[in-house]
């Protein structure tokens, strides 16, 4: 019989910077490369949303938890647009941060195919805290993170045939 308290060690996952101003770059390949002890040389191109504004996406590997880590170094630069993935695996749910200047940081726990996984228990908290159905709807949509979504998807599209760059932590 497995051991129930078994965990995986590493993990995978995408740092989206969606637009960071040109004087930034090397400083969040820096917090990235500091991160993750590896070595971030980020391919940067223009983003087309917004004229002056770089973009990058770079695949990871590494320990489990390690997207919060990269959400903490990269929230110093309130100007940056970013999202983090990390990945499912065994024992652990896949997450998804999103900072937009703004709105700030939103959190949700995704599933293998990517959609916002709201708990029984936070569906809930939701139910007991709203008075009525519009309340509740837009609890709802918090919850889910549409207004980062919607703040986003121009910078998302911004991407299409950009490099990607992989940084694998060292374990160990």
């Amino acid at each position: 019989m497995r051991n129930l308290n078994q965990f995986a060690e590493l993990t995978t996952g995408v740092v989206y910077i969606h637009s960071s101003p040109v004087a930034l770059c090397p400083h969040v390949e820096w917090a990235l490369s500091s991160t993750l002890n590896a070595r971030a040389n980020l391919k940067w191109t223009a983003q087309e949303a917004e004229t002056g504004l770089q973009r990058a996406t770079v695949d990871w590997t590494g320990p489990v938890g390690t997207a919060a880590r990269l959400v903490v170094a990269l929230r110093e630069w309130s100007a940056l647009r970013f999202e983090v993935t990390e990945d499912a695996s065994e024992g652990v749910d896949g997450e998804r941060y999103s900072y937009v200047p703004g709105l700030g940081l939103w959190r949700g726990s995704m599933s293998a195919n990517g959609d916002v996984v709201l708990g029984e228990m936070q569906l809930r908290s939701l139910l007991d805290s709203q008075p009525d159905s519009a309340g509740l709807a837009g609890a709802i949509e918090a919850a889910l993170g549409t207004a980062w979504d919607i703040a986003l998807e121009p910078f998302r599209m911004g991407g299409a045939g950009a490099e990607v760059t992989w940084l694998t932590q060292r374990v160990g």
